[in-house]
């Protein structure tokens, strides 16, 4: 499936730290946290949107998986036939978010919390059990599927995160920071699952400030700072443009180049 964003803008309000005397109230302001932007997502590629904190990347994807409205633009889904998909039921269900802060039920075992989800979404149960298993062997969790989720560790929670997304059998996957504070073995085995979706087809759009990582991982790279889409490319691309090594080095490059535009 492809997902495409045409002219995507959010605005929020801020306290500027001035103070309106009439009003006896401070002073706020609007801002871009995305500011126009534009990206295309193919199936069978990782698409990764790299950046700071404070740079846009959660709100993009929150829109991008339509669990936000844009203020202003559009996102399309295709499926594989190149037929757009307008039912927007139907886009999410073709969608799976893992966002890094997502809360599961904490006195469900993971398999029971993947039980409930099938059920929700409609799936047999001879089907149920085909995927859960899959799930299980894909992600490696037989050590502890059955197990409480607030007896898991990070790393297992992530697991059981993950294949909360994977039960529907999403053709787009949307992670938000999928590996943050996980520890090596843990990020592998995401890292490693991400791949393989890949190469069966799917369409992954990822979020990270890991950049490492994301040079490793990504097919293409969209760098963003201060809600805009200031470059993009495959990592070798952006690093051959700024004369770099790592993308590390890169964005640090690029950033330079958008604060001094700004001061001229």
């Amino acid at each position: 499936m492809r997902l495409t964003a045409e002219g995507i803008c959010k605005k929020f309000k801020r306290l500027t730290g001035a103070e309106d005397a009439k009003k006896n109230r401070s002073v706020q302001e609007e801002f871009f946290a995305v500011d126009h932007v534009a990206l295309r997502a193919d199936p069978g590629e990782i698409l990764g949107v790299l950046g700071p904190n404070g740079a846009g990347k959660t709100t993009l994807l929150r829109i991008l998986g339509m669990l936000m409205r844009a203020d202003e633009g559009s996102v399309r889904i295709e499926a594989d036939d190149g037929t757009e998909l307008t039912d927007p039921v139907e886009c999410k269900r073709r969608i799976g978010y893992l966002s890094e802060n997502t809360k599961l039920y904490q006195r469900l075992s993971a398999r029971e919390m993947l039980h409930t989800i099938a059920e929700i979404y409609g799936i047999s149960a001879e089907e149920e059990k085909e995927r859960i298993d899959g799930i299980i062997r894909v992600l490696q969790m037989s050590s502890f599927v059955d197990n409480r989720i607030e007896r898991l560790s990070t790393g297992q929670t992530q697991r059981a995160n993950i294949a909360r997304c994977l039960i529907h059998d999403p053709g787009i996957f949307i992670f938000d920071e999928p590996t943050l504070g996980l520890d090596i073995l843990s990020s592998d085995s995401i890292v490693e699952f991400m791949k393989q979706e890949r190469d069966r087809g799917r369409t992954v759009i990822y979020s990270t400030h890991y950049m490492e990582e994301a040079q490793y991982l990504c097919d293409r790279i969209h760098m963003m700072y201060r809600g805009r889409i200031i470059a993009d490319g495959t990592p070798e691309e952006l690093m051959t443009e700024t004369g770099t090594r790592n993308l590390r080095e890169a964005f640090r490059v690029m950033i330079g180049r958008e604060d001094e535009g700004e001061n001229e």
